[in-house]
């Protein structure tokens, strides 16, 4: 009956260099939903920030730029009052939010605070698990924590950078040698990352990092297969089969994970048994390491000459686009794109739930 169906708040857009990438995910994501329990409220971030709130969806978007909203929608306090309404009013508007947003201002924390404050349901990541899984350094410090093994890696910050360029040149020399790769800190789909082959290369790579971070790593060249993981759950995470990246370029760039589709996904992996189940087996590990809850997609490498397995990263709002590894390592799971949908919002409830019944007072009366 409409009156038992959930009020989902689809947030999408953002500010960040993944925009496009966020309205990709978000209109697959509006075709996936099953809206004879689901009610879908879109709301879309500008590329400058602003915020429109559209009528409630019965179904599925029909072309990409209806998500934009441009025609009857609820400016930015509208869309607040509705994220707010259940601490103005008492009633909630929206019974879960539902994240697609990638990158800064998105996947990073900030929202995720935004919807605590609004006392919200939400799916995916908490504040630091979104902000620890962004920032590649600080997830890396967690990895290495928890006992992950992974490539060397040097970084520095943009006002490092300028008092001694040199200096860390020739640190990166010393301890990675060429080829390496150079990546801002903060940002995902693989936007602004370079392969440097020597020094010349190397300072192109970093003012190019520095267009869209302030803080910039450098890693060492790894020869090794690149194997995805999905992870699910909460406090009692579950691994999918891994998945195994054959990039249509020389690395898995932002050209061939979203736009030339030429890149091969071998789902499951071509992976030995014993190899396969260690990899879920640290997945699961590195979704812990970061706090993890709701979902993450952990990305590893292994080693072409030994067979080492080493953590690169987790992204914890990986895509839902035609293309994305997410979903199809699932569907090869056992868990469709529709039953992926319902799972993450059963999560983001459970957890909600959870956390109502905590004390958030001193306990003295």
């Amino acid at each position: 009956m409409a009156q038992n169906k959930l009020n989902i708040g689809l947030i999408y857009g953002g500010k960040s260099g993944e925009h496009e990438v966020s309205l990709q995910t978000a209109f697959a994501v509006s075709k996936a939903f099953d809206y004879d329990k689901y009610e879908l409220i879109p709301f879309y971030i500008t590329k400058q920030g602003q915020w429109r709130v559209g009528a409630k969806l019965s179904q599925p978007f029909t072309a990409l730029e209806e998500l934009k909203l441009e025609e009857g929608a609820g400016d930015t306090t509208a869309s607040i009052q509705m994220l707010f309404g259940k601490l103005a009013s008492g009633k909630a508007m929206i019974d879960v939010a539902f994240p697609l947003l990638h990158g800064t201002n998105g996947e990073d924390g900030t929202i995720q605070g935004l919807f605590e404050m609004a006392n919200l349901p939400y799916v995916g990541a908490g504040v630091l698990s979104s902000a620890a899984g962004m920032d590649k350094v600080v997830m890396k410090k967690l990895f290495a924590d928890a006992g992950l093994e992974q490539c060397k890696y040097c970084y520095f910050t943009a006002s490092e950078w300028k008092q001694g360029s040199h200096a860390l040149i020739q640190d990166v020399e010393d301890k990675l040698g060429y080829p390496c790769f150079v990546k801002p800190a903060n940002l995902g789909s693989s936007v602004g990352i370079s392969k440097a082959r020597n020094r010349e290369e190397l300072l192109n790579s970093v003012a190019l990092a520095f267009r869209y971070d302030i803080k910039v790593l450098v890693e060492e060249f790894v020869d090794a297969r690149e194997v995805e993981v999905g992870v699910l759950g909460n406090e009692e995470p579950q691994a999918s089969v891994p998945g195994e990246i054959v990039s249509s370029g020389e690395y898995y760039d932002y050209q061939a994970k979203y736009l030339d589709g030429k890149s091969q996904m071998l789902i499951p992996a071509p992976l030995d048994i014993e190899l396969a189940e260690r990899v879920r087996d640290l997945a699961v590990t590195a979704f812990k390491a970061v706090v993890g809850s709701g979902l993450c997609r952990a990305d590893f490498f292994v080693t072409k000459s030994d067979q080492k397995i080493w953590i690169n990263e987790v992204n914890t709002m990986p895509g839902f686009t035609p293309f994305s590894m997410y979903p199809l390592l699932w569907r090869e799971t056992g868990l469709s794109y529709e039953a992926l949908l319902d799972r993450l919002i059963e999560l983001a409830l459970e957890r909600y739930e959870d956390r109502q019944n905590l004390d958030f007072e001193n306990g003295v009366n």
